[in-house]
């Protein structure tokens, strides 16, 4: 309890929160994609439960964390480039998140409508499966922020807990906008196209400030809610 006595913690704390919050939109974002090919009643089941799994694996993580830190020592040398189990994983889950959201994206410029000839049960267990696996990934990342800015143990798990908390209070929300609008959707594709590729790039050892890539982001989404509200005026009229 000490530990709560310093200004220093709480400021660590909020601090950590609210990056864990804005790492977590991607993964909001995805989650809201894949849901939103299930039948409407499993939607926000499908939410809670990716959220819920999130928070586990974080945790899960966070209580290996030397074994994490562990990870970072070098695997496979080619001549002077060297490889860790860090770097494999962030370049495969890279390449996955490229892959997937480049098939969604086909999708939905296509109107493919896959879920119509799937099963509900097999769709839900198919969309739980590949939150999961986002999961792991986007917690990996999470997890690494969370080690760069304290050493506590304590603070990462509470600052896990409040933003996964707060993404489950307004994933509904973002997901509802995000689904109605296919422009919005065709950009947040685009998005999780941009992080693989940072996540591939990552893997190799080319380090590109996080900055340019929320401000360019944050730019897009600008432009897109003036087109939203330009169409939403052109409409009425």
């Amino acid at each position: 309890m000490e530990l709560f006595l310093h200004l220093d913690t709480w400021i660590a704390l909020l601090t950590l929160t609210f990056l864990e919050i804005v790492l977590g939109i991607d993964n909001i974002i995805f989650i809201s994609i894949v849901a939103g090919k299930l039948p409407k009643a499993e939607q926000k089941k499908a939410r809670l439960i990716g959220l819920a799994l999130a928070l586990i694996i974080r945790v899960l993580l966070l209580m290996g964390i030397t074994w994490l830190i562990g990870l970072t020592e070098p695997v496979i040398t080619i001549y002077q480039f060297a490889l860790s189990w860090r770097d494999i994983i962030l370049a495969a889950g890279g390449f996955f998140l490229i892959a997937k959201s480049t098939s969604e994206m086909h999708q939905k410029v296509e109107a493919v409508e896959h879920e119509k000839t799937i099963k509900k049960p097999k769709a839900f267990s198919n969309a739980i499966v590949q939150i999961v696996l986002l999961d792991i990934i986007f917690s990996f990342d999470s997890i690494l922020t969370a080690v760069g800015l304290t050493d506590q143990i304590t603070l990462m798990v509470i600052a896990v807990i409040l933003s996964i908390i707060v993404m489950m209070l307004f994933a509904g929300a973002i997901s509802d906008f995000v689904n109605k609008h296919l422009t919005l959707q065709i950009l947040a594709l685009s998005f999780l196209i941009l992080i693989g590729f940072l996540l591939v790039i990552e893997g190799i050892h080319i380090h590109v400030p996080k900055g340019y890539i929320y401000f360019a982001v944050f730019f897009a989404l600008v432009v897109e809610a003036i087109n939203i509200r330009a169409r939403k005026k052109h409409g009425k009229e």
